[in-house]
Parts: structure tokens; sequence; C-alpha cells
């Protein structure tokens, strides 16, 4: 063990948060975080625009008014239960866009920045409980700061004694926030433990929305399917099928009194 490791481990125990409420399926790990939920949200909206301005320029922004009004509509009711998770999410600065793409992905950034991706409402023939699958488990991976964690485990294990020299002055041993916050939430997958919290916390919303909570099961069963043993992007680090299906099958069965209820205010 090296010694920036050594330095940066008893930092552990005080620097651990409870980023959101354990709502009905119960997700209460303590996450590690050495940057703060303003920076990264900062960073992200910076990354967004990034993303944005490229994809417009390249013609592949919101090309298509019938997929932008459903994929928003489908995000504005999501949007309006993370309330359960978190009282200052529904008033984030929540962006909604729909990206041409042949890649079956979608992802949220930091602070609520949605991208969803043309591949999987044209390849994948999604209804609206299974595009509602696929948000709300990328929804919750903001509710979760999951990006903001994954950022300070990299600050922890690159940057060690650089950090603690400058007396956690964070923002100046970052050279490139929004750099980094891009990559984790595009480019690198994220860890199984992320993902499975994302998989509980997305059947919930998806529930409390109004959304049947069993379409999670569908949408991953036609991901693997188009993905013909090479999973899509969005399966990439998670747990194995099985495992994954039995789960979906316990939890989504835990919020479906949630989905009868939503279903009958809606009558």
């Amino acid at each position: 063990m090296g010694l920036s490791s050594l330095l940066v481990l008893p930092l552990s125990g005080c620097l651990t948060t409870q980023t959101t409420n354990a709502g009905e399926v119960g997700v209460t790990r303590q996450q590690f975080v050495l940057v703060s939920s303003q920076e990264v949200d900062a960073s992200a909206q910076k990354a967004y625009a990034q993303v944005l301005a490229k994809a417009s320029a390249e013609g592949k922004l919101n090309r298509n008014p019938q997929e932008v009004t459903r994929v928003r509509a489908v995000a504005r009711r999501l949007i309006a239960q993370t309330g359960a998770f978190r009282a200052d999410a529904p008033n984030w600065k929540w962006e909604v866009n729909v990206l041409t793409s042949p890649e079956l992905n979608a992802w949220c950034m930091a602070g609520g920045k949605i991208a969803v991706y043309t591949a999987l409402l044209e390849k994948l023939n999604l209804t609206d409980d299974e595009l509602a699958a696929v948000m709300g488990h990328e929804i919750a991976h903001a509710l979760r700061e999951h990006t903001r964690e994954r950022v300070s485990q990299q600050m922890a294990t690159n940057l060690g004694l650089n950090i603690l020299s400058a007396g956690l002055g964070l923002s100046a041993g970052v050279s490139d926030l929004a750099g980094q916050v891009l990559n984790v939430t595009v480019a690198l997958p994220y860890s199984r433990e992320h993902e499975t919290e994302a998989d509980r916390i997305g059947v919930e919303l998806a529930a409390r929305a109004g959304y049947n909570p069993r379409a999670a099961i569908s949408l991953w069963q036609k991901m693997e399917q188009v993905g013909g043993g090479a999973p899509p992007e969005l399966l990439s680090t998670h747990p194995s099928p099985e495992r994954r299906m039995q789960d979906l099958e316990v939890y989504s069965q835990r919020v479906f009194p949630l989905y009868e209820q939503a279903r009958k205010r809606s009558q």
C-alpha cells in the first residue's frame, strides 16, 4: 500500500454521506465523497452543454419531434416522483434531450442532465413502461450522486498527497472536473453496486409515476436479445442476467402497490 493510500484511508470515516432517502427499496449504503455536489453539478452542466453543442453541430440533436415529446413526457412524470428519495431533486435544473445514435444507451449526468439515444427507441420498440424503466434507472444514478462518488474515488486513488497537501482544496486539485464528470457518466461503466442501486431505485420511481415496474424485466430481456451475446453498453457491468432478473423480480414486486396506487389516482 502506497503512502498516499495510507494517508487517504483514515479520511473515509468522516467523509461519508447518505445521498438519498431509503425509499421502499431500502437503499441505505453510505458513500465516500471528497468533492462537493455543487462542484460536480456545475461541471456536469458544462459537460452537458458541450455534448449538446457537438450533437447540434453534427445535426444529431432532437431531430424527431415525436420522440423528443415522448421522452420528455415520461421524464416529467419520473422527475415529479424524485422527491421520494431527495427533497431537492424535483427543483433541479433538469434537461432532457434525444441524441441520434446507433448506440443502445442513455444517461443522466449529475444535477439531472438526461440524454436518450434514438437506437433505444427505434431498435427496441420500447413501450412507455420500458422507457420509464430506462430513464428511471439513469435518473437514479443522479439521485444517488454516483458520479460524485466515482470522481471522489478517482481523486483518492490518483491524487492522494496532492489533495492532502492542498488541505482538501479540491477545486485546485482537479484540472478538468467537467471532463472527469463526462468521462465517468458517458464513457466509463458504473460498478455493479451502483447499477444494482439504480435498478432498485429506478423501479420505484417508475412505479410511483404510474409505470409498471415489471417492465424493467422485459426491457433488459430485449437488451440482451439485441446484444447477441455481447451486451450493450447499458449492460456492460451489471450482475449476471440470472441474478439481475431475480433482483428485479423481488424489487418490482415490492413496489408494485405503489404502481397500483398511482394508477388509481390517475383514473
